[in-house]
């Protein structure tokens, strides 16, 4: 038996365990490559990989040392007896081989797969290696059977009602915060839309970046149901819920190793909706040349996928194929995307119109899931309910029940991009957007971004400001400036110009 030791190292979602070369129960001399171990005394074995170290401040002889992942785990105090023994490799790694080797794997493989991962029988090296390994090619059945082991155990039930609906963007667009928008008029309207939101992995920032802004988004269960009961709709980060738990460990593992597949993405999204237990979900699908989908046709598949994967596990997915060549909105960034929602709710003259007008098509899309609107009804019932000003007042309560966040401050450090020459913005380079507001620090500080004066169509003179960057950190601001100065992401057309 050995001492339990917290050692206080985050290793992104990976378990690490520690023991000292001349450990008092276990021989560690013949240990040569990375091992697996079991650890017994909590309620569960955790699983975690083996580190020997030779410094007795770290873990004494007679000691355990569990990181902080591994820590939470076993839900033990420092200082109690556990144990340990070696782990064989999880049989599921034979089935990424066979995916590697371009087999069709079985419903029961994935489940074993998501099954492992989720037990943290995996480290990021295999998890990386079984993206890999499915990213080049998946069958709709192997993609099926992905989001049903995605799902997991745990599911949100939502008693007495036959519709709960949500929205989801397949990504790829900077701005595009209309699910914000969208929940406090399908709210305000009356259907329940217990709105699961993620913080950035990729993007400049996420919905629940955005919200967070307003109100606080980390929501349990049981306050979850809670607020959608009380005002029809709430905005929570679903990290906080306990569903799809092996999705938010692959999602973590994605994000580090920058493989966004299309396939996986979809298993994602369905997973997470499914487990939160919705029934009716309205995805939007941008596309553009610069967008995560290219072409229609691609967009196409897509569509056909996730309308399959719906039939199939009884979520109604009204997919919708939406215009992606430009950034939405002109906020990039959490804090100038909340300003943007909040114009836009208030009925502000100069609220961003195409974030308007999007939103309120997506909204009316999922107002007509309600069987008393008629096809082409949603729209006008979704203008009329922002107009009025109920959206708004609905908003109010969801941020004032959901707790009112403190307001960051917008970044100081600040530069305007300008205009080279005269002429009309032909296009705007979405990745490129994302990625100044990204090394500007968007991901990270709530505060910096991008604030987009011009869009496609727009006349600029020379020297006129097509964006400005703000940020909060000086060596975030540097990064932003140093790519900034070799491509802006605009391109201006003579054509029709000045």
């Amino acid at each position: 038996m050995l001492n339990l030791k917290h050692i206080a190292i985050n290793s992104f979602n990976e378990n690490l365990a520690y023991v000292h070369k001349d450990c008092d129960a276990y021989k560690v001399d013949d240990i040569k490559t990375l091992t697996k171990v079991e650890i017994h005394g909590g309620v569960k074995p955790v699983y975690a990989f083996l580190q020997v170290v030779d410094d007795a401040r770290l873990v004494k002889p007679n000691e355990l040392g569990l990181n902080n992942e591994a820590f939470e785990q076993i839900n033990l105090p420092e200082g109690a007896n556990i144990s340990l023994t070696l782990s064989p490799p999880p049989p599921s790694l034979a089935s990424i081989k066979r995916k590697i080797a371009g087999n069709i794997l079985s419903a029961g493989e994935y489940a074993s797969i998501v099954n492992d991962i989720a037990a943290r029988r995996y480290s990021n090296m295999d998890i990386a290696s079984f993206l890999v390994a499915s990213g080049s090619f998946m069958t709709a059945s192997e993609v099926l059977a992905l989001t049903e082991a995605l799902i997991g155990e745990e599911t949100i039930r939502w008693d007495n009602e036959s519709i709960v609906v949500d929205h989801h963007c397949f990504g790829g667009v900077p701005g595009n915060k209309t699910d914000l928008i969208i929940t406090a008029i399908v709210a305000a309207y009356g259907l329940p839309m217990p709105k699961t939101s993620s913080k950035s992995l990729t993007s400049c920032a996420g919905v629940a970046d955005t919200m967070s802004v307003l109100a606080n988004v980390d929501l349990d269960e049981d306050r979850l149901k809670a607020l959608v009961k009380e005002n029809r709709g709430a905005i929570a980060c679903y990290n906080s819920l306990p569903i799809a738990q092996a999705n938010k460990i692959i999602s973590s593992v994605e994000r580090h190793i920058g493989i966004t597949q299309q396939q996986h993405l979809a298993a994602s999204i369905l997973a997470i909706k499914l487990a939160a237990g919705v029934t009716h979900l309205v995805l939007d699908i941008p596309v553009g040349p610069s967008s995560r989908i290219k072409s229609t046709n691609e967009a196409m598949r897509l569509r056909k996928l996730v309308e399959y994967i719906g039939d199939m596990l009884s979520l109604e997915i009204d997919a919708v194929i939406t215009d992606g060549s430009e950034p939405i909105g002109n906020g990039i960034g959490a804090v100038l995307e909340a300003r943007d929602v909040m114009k836009i709710l208030r009925n502000k003259p100069d609220a961003p119109q195409d974030l308007l007008e999007k939103s309120l098509f997506l909204a009316g899309r999922l107002l007509e899931f309600d069987p008393k609107l008629r096809g082409g009804q949603g729209y006008h019932v979704a203008k009329e309910i922002l107009q009025s000003g109920r959206a708004l007042e609905t908003m109010n309560k969801i941020i004032h029940a959901q707790g009112k966040a403190p307001q960051p401050r917008l970044g100081h450090l600040t530069r305007d991009i300008v205009a080279t020459t005269a002429g009309v913005v032909e296009s705007i380079d979405n990745a490129r957007i994302n990625k100044i507001g990204v090394l500007a620090g968007a991901s990270q500080y709530p505060g910096a971004g991008l604030d987009l004066l011009k869009k496609v169509g727009d006349r600029v003179e020379q020297g006129e400001t097509l964006y400005r960057i703000h940020a909060v950190n000086s060596t975030d601001f540097a990064f932003a400036n140093s790519v900034v100065d070799g491509y802006t992401g605009y391109e201006i057309s003579s054509k029709g110009g000045y």
